[in-house]
């Protein structure tokens, strides 16, 4: 299967969920343009409130289409940008991606910097939801499916429909942690 962009979103404020575009413009070391998350350092409310000055690892969400598939299969209807994403991808494990990894889409280049951490707020989309999100697997370890994030290493548009390009970071991967 190639992989490829399903979708693209933003929003200028800091809502839940982001609005469907045609295409949107990523600035190199900001983020989406005229999104609410972008800029050189952290743009999450709860995070700025901790450390105004942290870098923003958080400048590109990014989920796997597949995730509203399965939701949907355990009876939720979930839409992409629903989340909060940027970019809802297709054929591509996101979540199995290790730390430092160059994801070329379109013109531009995002390199992975960890796993969206979600808030309780996915439960006041749909009650029940953050359960399905956030859970402990069969091994006692816990698993977060709400997307990864990275940072702008190459600006550039991003459409419905561009090719995924993965380059795996050096040997040895280290794999995501919460960011």
């Amino acid at each position: 299967m190639v992989s490829s962009v399903r979708a693209v979103h933003s929003s200028p404020t800091h809502d839940f969920s982001k609005e469907p575009m045609p295409s949107i413009t990523l600035v190199e070391g900001i983020g989406v343009s005229g999104d609410a998350h972008a800029g050189t350092t952290v743009q999450h409310r709860s995070r700025v409130a901790r450390d105004p000055s942290a870098p923003n690892l958080r400048q590109v969400h990014l989920i796997h289409g597949e995730l509203f598939e399965h939701l949907s299969d355990e009876g939720f209807t979930v839409e992409p940008g629903s989340l909060g994403e940027n970019i809802t991808t297709g054929g591509i494990d996101l979540l199995e991606l290790p730390v430092g990894t160059r994801l070329r889409i379109g013109e531009a280049t995002v390199v992975v910097t960890g796993l969206r951490n979600p808030c309780r707020q996915i439960d006041d989309l749909q009650p029940g939801l953050m359960k399905r999100l956030v859970f402990r697997d069969d091994d006692g370890r816990v698993r977060r499916l709400a997307g990864i994030m990275g940072i702008v290493a190459r600006g550039g548009v991003v459409r419905p429909g561009d090719a995924i390009i993965v380059e795996l970071p050096p040997l040895p991967h280290h794999p995501l942690t919460t960011v």
